[in-house]
């Protein structure tokens, strides 16, 4: 399913806890397995369409309204100009107080009004650089932080810094300019977008696609993506949101794209994250109230997070900055505090992460070669390191060592599974489930 409304279309009883040795699959008696990140689900929530100070739907509705007269009949002028920097800051203390982790736009040069690394009409300079400071330096630590393309509405001419004349669907970023370009022209857009915030003092590892940006050319997305952020940042592991699924039984897993120099240090690939969620928050608009029984039920039982959750597979929410403003009565935030609150009932073998650490964890996944040698020491080759790498080992261990290159250390025992962090172990039956930090190259677990 394609995002927003805009594209076409976008058991335990309530008291009990579904611990996380179900997610402890019994695979082949021999096969060293790897599993999920502590053994545990990744949980993470996308929030699009958000930047500083200014409300994208405000701005953009317009817009849109000027290519589909007949689609966009919001009365936009009756929404707020701005989403205010007390509300970021009031939404990223409640998400630090509750272990939340996630992905947080900071479109670039936001509906065409100004932009984020000079200045925007209508705030002052120390206003804009001050809401820029929030998120570097107290997102950051929690929250990828990314582009959403350059203005999100109009394609711009990178040569002049304008956007194109021309108001029709080929040149919005949301509809059709980006479905026919080049690897090469997407990552050369991709790149002037990331360089802005660059600019603005801020980091960047991934994107968001605005609408329905690239929605039939993925894999030159996913090429130009890799691109622009070696180009930009350096990074080697490049990531970006650009489908959501909310169909039952459709695999939400990473996607990994265009992995190249497996096995040197140069190694890189392009990770397409998938969300699971459609906006039941408060719509892309901040004007469609949502409903947080699509996500769990009131009584834990139900709805689309638990599906994907209980597959073991990454689940991750999508919502619009916006909607989860919700024109100051924080309908949307609110709906997301129940959301939360419901699954730390029912659950306890979550993980929140960042985009990023779930983009490096499933590249570890898919390019680590491990071989077992007679002696009962598994040889891991890595191609991407990784945190909190877990493996099920095909037998017990009596006193296992990470051994990384000259370096030894013994890792501990813990007698319940939830109690796994790096460089920890855990006796299940006859097998051996080991939690470490994944380095690049050779890693060996191995008899004391």
């Amino acid at each position: 399913m394609e995002r927003r409304s805009f594209v076409k279309k976008t058991s335990l009883s309530a008291a009990g806890l579904l611990t996380s040795s179900a997610l402890v699959k019994k695979g082949k008696k021999d096969a060293v397995e790897f599993l999920n990140p502590l053994n545990r689900v990744p949980v993470s929530f996308i929030i699009d369409d958000s930047t500083a100070l200014v409300n994208l739907a405000y701005y953009g509705i317009p817009q849109f309204q000027e290519v589909f007269p007949d689609r966009y009949k919001q009365d936009w002028r009756s929404l707020p100009q701005e989403i205010p920097d007390s509300f970021v800051l009031k939404f990223l203390e409640w998400c630090d107080a509750h272990g939340v982790k996630g992905k947080y736009s900071m479109v670039p040069y936001p509906a065409c009004t100004g932009w984020l690394n000079r200045f925007i009409p209508g705030w002052t300079k120390k206003e804009l650089d001050d809401s820029i400071a929030i998120i570097r330096d107290l997102a950051q630590p929690n929250w990828d932080i990314h582009s959403e393309m350059i203005s999100h509405t109009r394609v711009i001419d990178t040569k002049t810094g304008l956007p194109f004349p021309q108001a029709t669907p080929a040149f919005m970023e949301n509809w059709e300019w980006s479905q026919e370009k080049s690897a090469d022209e997407l990552g050369e857009y991709i790149a002037y977008s990331l360089q802005i915030l660059k600019d603005a003092g801020l980091h960047c590892d991934g994107v968001t696609t605005p609408g329905g940006f690239a929605t039939r050319n993925i894999p030159n997305l996913a090429k130009g993506t890799q691109y622009a952020v070696k180009e930009v940042y350096g990074g080697q592991i490049a990531h970006f949101f650009r489908n959501l699924y909310t169909e039952p039984g459709k695999s939400v897993q990473p996607e990994i794209f265009h992995a190249k120099d497996l096995g040197t240090k140069d190694a890189s690939c392009s990770v397409h994250i998938i969300g699971c969620t459609g906006d039941w928050f408060g719509g892309w608009d901040g004007l469609t109230p949502g409903d947080p029984d699509k996500f769990i039920t009131p009584d834990l039982s139900k709805g689309r997070m638990v599906e994907v959750i209980e597959s073991g597979e990454p689940a991750i929410m999508v919502c619009h900055w916006p909607g989860i403003y919700y024109n100051g009565e924080e309908l949307g935030f609110n709906i997301f505090k129940t959301v939360v609150d419901r699954l730390h009932q029912r659950y306890d073998h979550l993980t929140w992460m960042k985009l990023s650490e779930i983009a490096r964890y499933w590249a570890a996944k898919e390019h680590t070669e491990v071989q077992v040698t007679q002696d009962k020491n598994a040889v891991f080759t890595a191609s991407f390191a990784t945190k909190k790498f877990t493996v099920r080992l095909p037998y017990l261990c009596n006193h296992p060592v990470l051994s990384v290159g000259d370096k030894k250390v013994d890792l501990e025992l813990v007698g319940s599974i939830n109690e796994l962090e790096s460089n920890r172990w855990y006796v299940d039956n006859d097998h051996t489930i080991v939690c470490f930090d994944l380095e690049q190259g050779k890693s060996i677990i191995l008899e004391a």
